[in-house]
């Protein structure tokens, strides 16, 4: 009933524009329809003004309440779902394509009436162009506005602000307790796509899978709820891009920051890539305790090594210790004096042989 009302009102608003317009609509239709109908004269322009007025919007409103709204409303969802970045990325190059047509206004208006045609055809293109443009450069456009916000006074350096965590650092959790120490500055930048990728693996049918997503997502509400650190969501996207691993890449070009992780392969890749790059395994190793050769240290041994004769043990924070003659002592704790360090790209791994076989000989 409603849009029934309004398509009445605007079937009148229609009629009455026609009537202040009915000498060119006379114009118009003594030019182009009379003589189709081979009519000189025609009764009543005042009437036909009204009557073409009034059905012309009447058929507008009918096309507006009906197709049009459905239009309507599948423009505000995907505008609703557009990260605000590439919205305000594609309006400056809106605005700016509308101030490049207010340019050549004065020129065109020197046309008459194809001037005026002309004005409205460039200021549409320009308009539909350099929403385009913006939208497709709004990651040059945020990098400009990283930069520039970065450097806040002249020749201060620039610093990376701006720490992008990925999955496998999200679900092993550690980055919490670091985040706790305080040893992470600036803001934790979350990326949409990294929470889309944890909320397929906690959903998974695979029992280890679907703990280890709940998992990291409990750790991202206790970073948020219980954490003092600045946390960012970033909803943008880059659907040119398949890989979770390579739309890190990008990201972290674009906002200038450094990526969290502990994944051996995106740490090299970002080394390729020129991307800075936080390994928390690296982190774990730099902190571990200076253990030299020579030193002495009581250990128990408790299973056999891949060598013939040896055994291993393990100190508290989980580093291996390959014991040499140590089968025999399986069970045991016995004091050990160590041979050699060897530190690897896994971790850091430990040569030693017992003290009681050192004293022997």
């Amino acid at each position: 009933m409603a849009k029934r009302q309004l398509q009445v009102v605007l079937a009148l608003m229609g009629g009455l524009l026609g009537y202040q317009w009915y000498e060119a609509i006379e114009q118009f239709l003594l030019r182009f329809v009379s003589p189709l109908f081979g009519i000189e004269h025609i009764a009543g322009p005042a009437y036909w003004s009204i009557c073409i007025g009034a059905c012309l919007f009447y058929g507008a409103a009918a096309w507006l309440f009906g197709y049009g709204a459905e239009r309507i409303r599948n423009l505000e969802d995907r505008v609703v779902k557009t990260p605000t970045l590439d919205l305000l990325s594609g309006l400056m190059g809106l605005i700016l394509g509308l101030i490049i047509s207010a340019l050549l206004l004065p020129a065109l208006t020197k046309a008459g009436w194809v001037g005026t045609l002309l004005m409205y055809t460039i200021t549409g293109l320009l308009g539909v162009y350099g929403f385009r443009i913006g939208y497709q450069k709004r990651e040059d456009l945020l990098n400009v506005l990283t930069s520039g916000f970065s450097n806040k006074k002249k020749g201060a350096p620039q610093k990376d602000e701006h720490k992008i965590l990925d999955t496998s650092v999200i679900i092993d959790g550690r980055i919490a307790d670091i985040c706790k120490t305080g040893f992470i500055e600036g803001t934790l930048v979350i990326p949409e796509f990294v929470l889309e990728e944890l909320q397929h693996i906690a959903d998974s049918s695979d029992l280890l899978k679907r703990n280890r997503g709940r998992r990291g997502l409990d750790i991202l509400n206790k970073i948020q709820k219980e954490l003092d650190v600045k946390v960012l969501i970033y909803e943008g996207d880059f659907e040119e891009i398949s890989e979770v691993d390579s739309k890190l890449v990008r990201l972290a070009k674009v906002l200038q920051g450094k990526v969290i992780t502990n994944d051996f392969n995106l740490n090299k890749v970002c080394e390729l890539q020129g991307v800075s790059v936080l390994n928390i395994n690296d982190l774990a190793n730099a902190v571990k305790p200076v253990v030299l050769p020579g030193e002495e240290i009581l250990v128990q041994v408790i299973k056999d090594g891949k060598e013939h004769g040896q055994g291993v043990a393990y100190l508290d924070d989980g580093t291996m210790i390959v014991v040499e003659g140590g089968r025999e002592y399986i069970g045991a704790t016995i004091e050990v004096l160590v041979t050699s360090v060897l530190q690897t790209s896994a971790g850091r791994m430990i040569f030693a042989k017992p003290k009681l076989l050192e004293k022997a000989q």
